[in-house]
């Protein structure tokens, strides 16, 4: 991946605003020099309590049109410009003879995009009727229950050749709360090209995540099914807030690197690049009798009943933080996110709301 720019993603739009300020971490340093392997993310996590605003850092303006690059040995400084912190770079200088440590394997992107690639296509969310439409694995050359890579796999319909395809199994069919589809998730097995067409056409498989078997269907790979190549975070601007609808391996507990499902979309508003907090819900307890304060797992079926009632004797804890994430892939009523911060286990029904933006704390 050669010469990913600083601000490459500028030529994907910049119309977001920021808060004013930025926060500053606690015993953040001045300077930093920029070692292989790290991010943009990374790198303004060190200086930032939201790294997901670097661009703010980075004071990214959409009228450059020749952005710094910013490689492995470059000096980082942190200066304030116009009372707000900026990072300019400086070069690296050694004090032996060999001079400015040269930059061997480009620039460093954003964020470590390799990290999100094998989700790029293994998992969509299509409507449920529509996806019974699409043609069918009925078979293959090999008398095999399962498919593989280089295997001829017989579909029914007439596809044109030199189509390339992807091969999908059915998965979970996701609801919200109030019990509303929210579509059918579709997992990806494997990639194909057509290489004889007729009422059924033969396809090769070109590459498989998991083996290919009759019944499994197939959907063009479309150029809205794969993943920008760079990203602009920015703050979410939901009016209500989403929630976590699945883990995207179907696990009970998610960390930093876990994709997740949202159970709002681009209906909803939701676009490639928000940024959303993650927080439990805080617990509610209940005052009994004496006042004293009983605890969820303490209550007796009186005290619960006062819990889901409005009631005085209910008080509701503030909500517990868990991490942040990412949106990386938007359907119309769900979409994908990567958790990138995670300082407690990310949970399904967890909430998810546009992140708190404050001021600077030196």
């Amino acid at each position: 991946m050669k010469r990913l720019i600083l601000l490459a993603s500028l030529i994907f739009g910049c119309t977001f605003a920021f808060a004013d300020t930025l926060t500053l971490k606690s015993g953040h340093p001045d300077s930093y020099v920029v070692k292989k392997g790290d991010t943009l993310w990374d790198i303004s996590a060190t200086f930032l309590n939201d790294p997901w605003r670097w661009p703010k850092l980075w004071g990214v303006n959409p009228q450059v049109a020749n952005p710094h690059l910013i490689y492995p040995g470059d000096k980082l400084t942190l200066v304030f410009i116009d009372g707000e912190p900026r990072l300019v770079m400086k070069p690296h200088v050694r004090k032996s003879p060999e001079g400015r440590i040269s930059a061997k394997d480009g620039a460093i992107p954003a964020i470590d995009l390799s990290l999100i690639q094998p989700y790029l296509l293994q998992n969509r969310v299509v409507d449920g009727d529509w996806f019974e439409l699409q043609p069918k694995v009925m078979g293959g050359e090999s008398s095999s229950k399962f498919h593989v890579t280089s295997d001829i796999i017989y579909v029914h319909g007439k596809l044109a050749v030199g189509t390339k395809l992807g091969v999908y199994a059915e998965g979970r069919e996701f609801t919200n709360n109030e019990g509303d589809n929210l579509g059918l998730e579709v997992v990806l097995s494997a990639s194909g090209r057509v290489i004889e067409s007729g009422e059924v056409s033969k396809v090769k498989l070109l590459s498989n995540l998991r083996e290919t078997e009759a019944g499994y269907r197939v959907l063009p790979i479309e150029d809205d099914s794969l993943m920008s190549a760079y990203f602009m975070p920015r703050a979410a601007q939901l009016a209500e807030p989403a929630t976590v609808l699945a883990s995207g391996k179907d696990v009970r507990a998610m960390g930093k690197l876990d994709v997740v499902y949202l159970d709002k979309g681009a209906n909803d508003g939701v676009a490639t690049g928000d940024v959303f907090s993650i927080f439990k819900d805080g617990k509610v307890v209940v005052i009994d009798s004496d006042g004293t304060p009983v605890q969820p797992y303490e209550r007796n079926r009186y005290d619960k009943i006062l819990a889901n009632l409005s009631s005085d004797s209910a008080v509701k804890m503030p909500d517990l933080y868990r991490g942040e994430l990412m949106v990386f892939k938007v359907f119309d009523k769900t979409s994908m996110g990567i958790i990138l911060v995670n300082e407690r286990p990310v949970r399904v029904a967890d909430k998810l709301t546009n992140p708190e933006q404050a001021s600077i704390s030196e």
